[in-house]
């Protein structure tokens, strides 16, 4: 115990001594001091950087928070409806579900869109393409993947949400072409506009993925027809649901558009062409309004709305059958001898042919060392102009061909509007050919040849004519001589109370033939369907006087089709083009109807008897053809 007491007073000692020591104390202290100081510069950075998020970028970033919660989206507007003539629906809208997805919310693209094309049935390659053309350009704007998600397809993405980011579901109102391919060259249809179309100013209120008008009445109205998008400001959750709507600007719906096409007309002159290749255009020689225009074959719209495949679409536009082409505007056929009415007309205006003038028909006819054959193998014996144009002898009109001469023929087929576009549709319709001397020196750098005369005078060689000419062309003979321009549109606005546009008839031109003459040819035509041996017997009927001419457009000559025992045993592709045209009634013209079959022989046997079902449809002589009609 005393051994131990020293040290325990030492120790004490010791810590009362350094306690006590001022430069100990002295040293602490300046250490004190440069703690606090670093403390308080540390704080004073915290507290100044709080300071400049929260009032200097407050706004910012209550904006950027916002945004992870808060989405813009655009409501399309209700696209106007399509109408007949009546009033009766032919275009309308219905629901349609569509996939978006924000690139900007995608953190693993790949293996998002592996999960859509599961869910969705989503085409990755394609979807990938979309997404990484918009990325850049448009990263935070939804971009459409697929529209109209079946039932199935969508219960299976709204369960799946969790696990899709950026993935969006809108619905939309989407095109409804109620019956298919019904009119579908002339209505159109609409696709995705590109990146062009974009950029052209012609769009201004389109986004990447709106579906614009491409053809027909849906590109020739897309400005009235589209409306004015609205738009929404949506609250949503994490995983994107929507929990509430806060602001919400509500979309104009577009104009409606009123065609001047009869529903139930359009579907006998469809019925028609079923199975076949050709065209049929109706229009009321009065004032050139289009009653029905039918071009087979021909496509479903529906097809192209919710996106069409690249097979899919790879798979029509390399048909055969061209279903796209819309043929009573831009197929261009030679007339055949539907081109004699210009060249009668053309001759009794020059004076170069009696009416009363006979000729003789042995079934050729001589230029010079090479003869020209007529249809009719053995001829027509002695013809008067009447019954040249009630039989259509060939050998009557390559002698009215000679004595006129090219251009004088051209230049009355021109009075008709012949060879040039009609004014229907400046983008897609074709201007036809009516040949001249200059034309061909220019074209092909040699001289006109007489026996091409001969040829154009029956409506071979080099003429090419369209169908929707070819009716504004026989209603200008039989409505005193007027040209009007073709035309499809009553009316656009909300109904026919509130219209923006109103069409009325557009007179393009007068042929200025004599009243005699224009007489002469009429009856001459009312022959061709109800005489004796007239061309066009088929469309003959007791209820109504119909007038017409058939035609005959050659695809390979006469001397090489003899060479097949029968018209049977000539291969489809070989075999001539039917025309028809026709007026009734005679006596106070209604409808005018042009009618071509590819490749389906004689037109007194292929068109006319097309020409008397539309007919009695539009007059309501024959119910059953309508009720047959409207019923497939």
């Amino acid at each position: 115990m005393q051994t131990c007491q020293p040290e325990l007073i030492s120790e004490n000692k010791a810590l009362r001594t350094s306690e006590f020591d001022p430069l100990s104390l002295e040293i602490f202290d300046r250490q004190l001091k440069k703690v606090t100081l670093v403390v308080l510069a540390v704080f004073g950075v915290l507290v100044l950087r709080f300071w400049f998020l929260q009032v200097v970028n407050g706004s910012v970033y209550r904006t950027k928070s916002e945004s992870n919660r808060i989405h813009l989206q655009d409501i399309s507007p209700f696209r106007g409806m399509i109408l007949d003539r009546n009033g009766a629906t032919l275009v309308d809208n219905r629901p349609s579900y569509d996939l978006y997805v924000v690139p900007e919310e995608v953190q693993d693209l790949e293996e998002l869109l592996e999960r859509l094309s599961r869910l969705a049935g989503l085409g990755a390659e394609e979807a990938e393409r979309k997404l990484d053309e918009a990325s850049l350009r448009y990263p935070f704007r939804p971009i459409c993947l697929k529209r109209d998600l079946s039932r199935d397809e969508l219960a299976k993405v709204e369960t799946h949400r969790f696990n899709l980011p950026g993935v969006i579901i809108k619905v939309a109102p989407q095109r409804h072409y109620i019956n298919g391919t019904f009119a579908s060259h002339l209505i159109g249809y609409l696709g995705e506009i590109n990146e062009n179309q974009l950029n052209s100013g012609k769009y201004t209120d389109s986004k990447p993925g709106d579906l614009i008008g491409k053809s027909g009445v849906e590109w020739k109205w897309q400005r009235d027809l589209n409306g004015v998008r609205g738009g929404a400001q949506v609250e949503v959750d994490a995983t994107g649901r929507k929990i509430r709507v806060m602001a919400r600007k509500t979309p104009v719906p577009g104009e409606n558009v009123c065609l001047t096409i009869d529903k139930d007309l359009q579907a006998v002159a469809e019925k028609a062409l079923a199975g076949k290749s050709g065209a049929i255009v109706a229009m009321d020689p009065n004032n050139g309004e289009i009653l029905a225009l039918a071009s087979s074959p021909s496509f479903d719209p529906n097809l192209f709305v919710g996106g069409i495949d690249r097979a899919s679409w790879e798979g029509i536009v390399l048909s055969g059958d061209f279903p796209l082409q819309d043929r009573a505007l831009s197929g261009q056929y030679p007339p055949g001898s539907v081109f004699k009415i210009v060249v009668a007309l053309a001759g009794l205006e020059e004076g170069i042919i009696d009416p009363e003038e006979e000729l003789v028909c042995t079934g050729i006819y001589y230029l010079g060392r090479r003869g020209y054959r007529c249809w009719k193998k053995y001829g027509h014996g002695t013809v008067s102009l009447h019954r040249a144009l009630v039989e259509s002898c060939d050998v009557y009109f390559y002698n009215m061909g000679r004595r006129l001469g090219i251009d004088k023929i051209a230049e009355y087929a021109m009075r008709f509007g012949l060879g040039k576009r009609t004014g229907f549709d400046p983008v897609h319709e074709k201007a036809g050919l009516i040949p001249t001397r200059d034309w061909k020196l220019k074209r092909w750098g040699v001289p006109w040849q007489g026996g091409e005369t001969l040829s154009t005078a029956i409506g071979q060689s080099f003429v090419l004519v369209t169908p929707i000419q070819m009716a504004a062309f026989v209603s200008a003979v039989f409505n005193g001589g007027i040209v009007y321009r073709p035309q499809v549109t009553r009316w656009v606005g909300k109904s026919e109370t509130e219209k923006i546009h109103e069409f009325a008839p557009v007179v393009t031109g007068k042929i200025g033939i004599k009243q005699e003459h224009l007489e002469f040819v009429k009856n001459a035509l009312i022959g061709v369907v109800n005489e004796p041996h007239g061309t066009g017997g088929r469309a003959r009927m007791k209820e109504v006087t119909v007038a017409g001419k058939t035609g005959t457009s050659q695809v390979i000559s006469l001397k090489k089709e003899e060479e097949f025992e029968s018209e049977e045993d000539i291969p489809v592709q070989f075999r001539d083009h039917a025309w028809f045209v026709a007026v009734a009634p005679a006596e106070n013209p209604r409808i005018a109807v042009a009618i071509v079959v590819e490749h389906g022989g004689h037109g007194g046997s292929a068109a006319a008897p097309i020409a008397g079902q539309l007919i009695k449809a539009y007059l309501g002589l024959d119910r059953s053809v309508l009720a047959e009609a409207v019923t497939d």
